[in-house]
């Protein structure tokens, strides 16, 4: 039995947060993205927002869409505050 994974793709707002972050974050980021790649997780936003999202730390989020074998970074968010922003903008 093969394990299946998925290629990760980033938006460039995904790229340009990920980049920005402190290198320890950075590297969290990094391991849980490689983790998403073999297992991806699959809790939806509500509100009707057509995304994904994952807890990385206890402030730190990924956004992100799913599409057969790729997984779309749409965002990087380093603090809970960033992340409830661009969530209430859809409300």
């Amino acid at each position: 039995m093969t394990l299946r994974t998925m290629v990760l793709i980033f938006s460039d707002s995904g790229k340009l947060e990920i980049e920005n972050l402190e290198q320890e974050l950075k590297s969290i980021f990094i391991k849980h993205l490689e983790k998403m790649q073999s297992s991806p997780p699959r809790k939806h936003l509500k509100h009707g927002i057509p995304c994904h999202v994952e807890k990385v730390t206890r402030q730190a989020r990924i956004v992100f869409d799913i599409s057969e074998e790729r997984i779309y970074i749409l965002h990087c968010f380093a603090n809970h505050k960033e992340y409830e922003c661009w969530y209430k903008s859809f409300k």
